[in-house]
């Protein structure tokens, strides 16, 4: 017999409602940041504290590399990128990037009109500044 949580039901719920939502919002936008993996790597200290987001260190890049066959790259300060966007811009943007290893750039292009939207008026939302440039991408040894 399959028992299913409450946890389980309130996700499917709200992963139902925000499939047919019809206005972006900062709450949304907050929730696909957090089910997207976004703040795995762009936030520093997201991982260490079992999830816990710091808004004012929130997408602001990490100078945390990833290293692989592509070189050295380091999670972008997000905040800085969307820094001069229109939210229009944004959502073009978001259906037409492409970036280094290990961003999965081809998932954000599935993000909805009403997902992008929320996604940048979500990080437009987060206090401290914008932050620094992350470092720059190191090319591969060889």
């Amino acid at each position: 017999m399959l028992k299913i949580g409450l946890g389980m039901i309130a996700a499917a719920a709200f992963m139902v409602g925000s499939s047919v939502a019809q206005e972006a919002s900062v709450e949304l936008g907050k929730h696909i940041s957090i089910i997207g993996g976004c703040h795995d790597c762009h936030t520093v200290g997201y991982n260490e504290s079992g999830g816990k987001i710091d808004d004012n260190a929130a997408l602001k890049g990490s100078p945390q590399g990833f290293e692989g066959p592509w070189g050295k790259t380091f999670a972008k300060n997000i905040r800085l990128a969307l820094a001069n966007m229109s939210e229009d811009d944004f959502v073009t943007f978001s259906n037409t990037f492409q970036t280094a290893p290990p961003m999965p750039w081809y998932n954000v292009h599935e993000l909805t009109d009403i997902e992008a939207r929320s996604l940048y008026r979500y990080i437009k939302s987060l206090p401290g500044g914008l932050g620094d440039p992350a470092p720059a991408a190191i090319p591969p040894k060889g």
